[in-house]
């Protein structure tokens, strides 16, 4: 069984490291187009390759790829680079660090 992702309300499954795009009101899974309403909270529960998001984003789990988002972002390991419009709290981030806000996180 893959991750369990919760965008906006909708549970979707995906296997293995999945990535996750929400742009321009676009959600974007593992190159499928998911509608999950027009409010975009993203929490992903899980571990999933990489995201790229407009908005904020929660991982409760580790992103083994890069994380790039528009608002705040509140997660576990980063096994890759982060960029962030807001605040950053999370676990170890082995990747270079970009944030608009405070960092939180245990490098390295």
């Amino acid at each position: 069984m893959g991750s369990q992702i919760t965008i906006n309300g909708v549970k979707i499954t995906i296997e293995g490291n999945g990535n996750v795009c929400i742009r321009n009101g676009k959600v974007v899974v593992d190159g499928k187009e998911i509608n999950v309403g027009d409010k975009k909270d993203i929490t992903i529960i899980g571990n999933v390759g990489k995201i790229e998001c407009d908005g904020d984003v929660v991982v409760e789990g580790s992103v083994n790829g890069n994380v790039s988002c528009g608002g705040s972002c509140r997660c576990g390991n980063i096994s890759g680079n982060l960029n962030a419009g807001g605040s950053v709290h999370g676990g170890n981030c082995e990747g270079a660090m970009n944030a608009g806000g405070s960092i939180h996180v245990t490098r390295g």
